[in-house]
């Protein structure tokens, strides 16, 4: 988000001025010259200045990604952008809980409603569940986030499009380590080489991760590794290989109830059935994708990205949530005749794919266009097994499920622009997407629930931004959105039967309609602004029906709405100073009542129209002040973070309430001959304030509550090496 070199005529200190004079004359300052926000690739499949695109898309840069931060969650890096909600929820067994425009908010674990990508490689499952926890983060240059109805283009997710793009090679070797150490026994250690050797650049990355957590049986490790070698074969002819893997071991601490994690003696603590069942997780991944591109001529260049990848996930659930001592009665009081206080849950994954996209530029007239042609294809197939865990300790022969689940999807998208005029771009693109769900069941304890549904759609965009003046553009789009549920919301259509229950595939996709007008400006010659309003309108929003014994079902529950606005400033001023604010107001709403079930005991309730959407925050503010005196190599930021309270389910029975914190993060930079040191200080929540950091929501035990962490350091020492 940092503007570079903004190079403004002496019209630079009479915005209004100029505003009004280029509304009458647009031509008036053709020739002033502008180095204008980031270049993004997300938004259009082509490199392009974000400032002159008619969608809401932010760029989080390096230094904010990797500057005195751990480097091990997206939630690190994304509380800055307007739009996004991105908890930490200090629980390594579980994904961050990422959300855009309330897209996603429903999500207990992984990121659904997004899609997700590193260097052009989906890192999102054709059925739409993402692990953006493949990435290691200290290998990340920056990341692109768009908001809005372009992200349809991307397939069957309405909410938006998170890109990670990996760090280029400098042109000879280095090599660096990182050593970090942090409150609760948190250690994290990085090494790093890099170069460029003839044709070939290589990005070598590994990290290795612990930490013993703030909350009772919370510990962690986790190991990653990213490889990265790209080709040139020529000016016209490259090849990008990307591999990424990571093992990792959790422990999960559940959520808390409204006692315990509203008592700071107890907030720090895991509820008792979480330490008896001993609720953890196993997973590892690994994902090669490759890149190709070729130019045929100035006009012409196809790219293909095939992808290939295995995922294995072995998680221990508990039945019995609300035990308070571990005995054969509390967890046969669950519903097991054989005494069970946890279930096992495995998922083995193959998946692959491949987007392939033809690009091509001209002129209709004295009209440039650009013009890109694609299609899409992926394929995972889930074998899941789930059996019961005896209060001993041993794994019941007794299985409650035994399936595969296998998805796929074939799309085919078109996206364009055309300048009509010299100072007015026309965007536009149409994807049509046809995912198909699969159940192959190995347990016929209720008969053969074998199955399969499909979902196919076609959802258009367009969108038209007008460039006032150098300085000042203002956009508007339209498109409609899609989204199909996961193999997490048709895994059963009922959760009372326990093994006998049955997929739901009788669910629908949710559709949406998208509209975004939006302004984007550069004020004096020092700032940045951008600004947009927005309203989605849901019909058959995938919502919790019920949870019981660590099961979930879903349903569609009408329309929904969602309104708001985003802002974001960036200024860069006298001294070194930097200065940056974003704001998010959502109002996101049920439109129409339905009935849900409120508790694992089966009570119902009433969801009245007009009730908020739970997990999202009406108001978000970011905002940080930094400076950097250069003689001495310091930088320094204060960051302050406010969130409105939150509901904790559909009924709006309960909400955690709003809170503000302040991180400060501080360090010091030296480059001695060959060698550059970096020395760095963190501290979040530096008044030590008690809140609660994300809640799990529609939970059937009332555990909703995952408590943010007191005050923490973390403390980071880095080298590197240039040959």
């Amino acid at each position: 988000m940092k503007i570079k070199s903004l190079k403004i005529k002496s019209f630079s200190r009479k915005p209004l001025f100029i505003l009004i004079a280029a509304i009458v004359s647009p031509q008036v300052y053709a020739e002033d010259t502008i180095s204008l926000a980031p270049v993004v690739v997300t938004a259009t499949r082509t490199e392009q200045s974000s400032f002159d695109l008619p969608v809401a898309i932010d760029v989080v840069e390096k230094k904010d990604i990797q500057d005195g931060q751990l480097q091990m969650l997206l939630s690190e890096s994304l509380i800055r952008v307007p739009g996004i909600t991105a908890q930490n929820r200090n629980n390594q067994a579980q994904d961050p809980q990422i959300s855009s425009r309330g897209f996603g908010s429903r999500s207990s674990f992984g990121v659904r409603g997004i899609r997700v990508y590193v260097d052009g490689i989906p890192l999102t499952m054709p059925d739409g569940q993402g692990q953006p926890g493949i990435v290691d983060l200290s290998a990340i240059k920056s990341i692109e986030v768009m908001r809005g109805p372009f992200s349809a283009l991307y397939g069957n997710s309405s909410g938006g499009v998170i890109q990670m793009l990996s760090e280029d090679a400098p042109k000879s070797l280095e090599v660096g380590g990182t050593v970090m150490f942090g409150s609760d026994n948190t250690k994290r250690q990085v090494l790093k080489a890099s170069g460029t050797t003839e044709n070939i650049e290589y990005l070598l990355d590994a990290s290795n991760f612990e930490t013993d957590s703030y909350r009772d049986h919370g510990a962690g490790k986790k190991q990653a590794a990213t490889a990265k070698f790209k080709i040139n074969f020529s000016e016209d002819t490259k090849l990008t290989t990307l591999v990424n893997w990571f093992d990792q071991t959790a422990q999960d601490p559940l959520g808390l109830d409204r006692a315990r994690a509203f008592n700071s003696s107890t907030r720090d603590s895991a509820v008792p059935a979480a330490n008896f069942a001993n609720t953890s997780v196993k997973r590892d991944h690994t994902q090669i994708g490759f890149y190709f591109e070729h130019a045929f001529d100035d006009q012409n260049k196809i790219v293909l990205a095939p992808y290939v990848g295995s995922r294995s996930n072995a998680q221990i659930l508990t039945t019995t949530a609300l035990a308070t001592k571990l005995t054969a009665t509390s967890c046969t009081a669950s519903g097991s005749s054989q005494g069970t206080c946890a279930r096992l849950s495995e998922i083995d994954r193959d998946f692959y794919g491949m987007d392939a996209h033809w690009d091509n530029n001209g002129k209709v007239g004295n009209m440039p266009y650009n013009l890109t042609f694609g299609l899409n294809y992926g394929k995972q197939n889930d074998a899941r097994l789930d059996t019961n865990i005896l209060v001993n300790g041993v794994i019941s022969a007794v299985k409650n499920r035994d399936e595969d689940n296998i998805a796929h999807n074939f799309d085919q998208y078109l996206q364009g622009k055309l300048s009509v005029l010299d100072n007015v771009d026309l965007h536009a693109g149409v994807r049509h997407t046809n995912v198909q769900l699969e159940v192959k069941d190995q347990l016929p304890l209720n008969g053969n629930n074998s199955g399969a549904v499909e979902y196919q759609k076609t959802t258009p965009v367009i969108g038209a931004i007008w460039k006032v003046t150098p300085i000042f553009n203002v956009y508007a789009n339209y498109g409609k959105g899609f989204e199909t549920p996961t193999f997490v919301e048709a895994a059963f259509d009922n959760v009372t039967s326990g093994a006998a229950s049955k997929p739901n595939l009788s669910l629908k996709a949710a559709q949406s309609q998208n509209y975004e007008i939006g302004l984007k400006a550069f004020i004096e010659d020092n700032t940045q602004a951008n600004f947009n309003i927005f309203k989605v309108n849901t019909e058959n929003e995938l919502v919790t029906k019920q949870t019981v014994a660590g099961r979930s079902s879903y349903q569609n529950a009408g329309h929904t709405q969602r309104t708001g606005a985003e802002l974001s400033i960036d200024s860069h001023w006298a001294h070194d100073i930097s200065t940056y604010f974003s704001y998010t107001l959502l109002n996101a709403k049920f439109e129409d009542p339905f009935t849900t079930v409120t508790n694992a005991a089966g009570a119902t309730g009433i969801v009245n129209a007009g009730n908020k959407i739970p997990g999202t925050y009406k108001t978000q503010v970011y905002g940080e002040v930094a400076w950097k005196y250069a003689p001495m190599g310091f930088s320094t930021a204060l960051e302050a973070r406010f969130n409105n309270k939150v509901y904790v389910n559909d009924i709006n029975s309960d909400a955690a309430p709003s809170y503000t914190i302040f991180n400060i993060r501080a360090g010091f930079e030296q480059n001695l001959a060959s060698w550059s040191l970096k020395e760095y200080v963190r501290v979040e929540n530096i008044a030590d304030k008690d809140y609660i950091g994300s809640v799990r929501v529609n939970d059937g035990n009332a555990l909703f509550f995952e408590p943010g962490a007191g005050r923490n350091y973390l403390l980071g020492l880095s080298a590197n090496y240039k040959f």
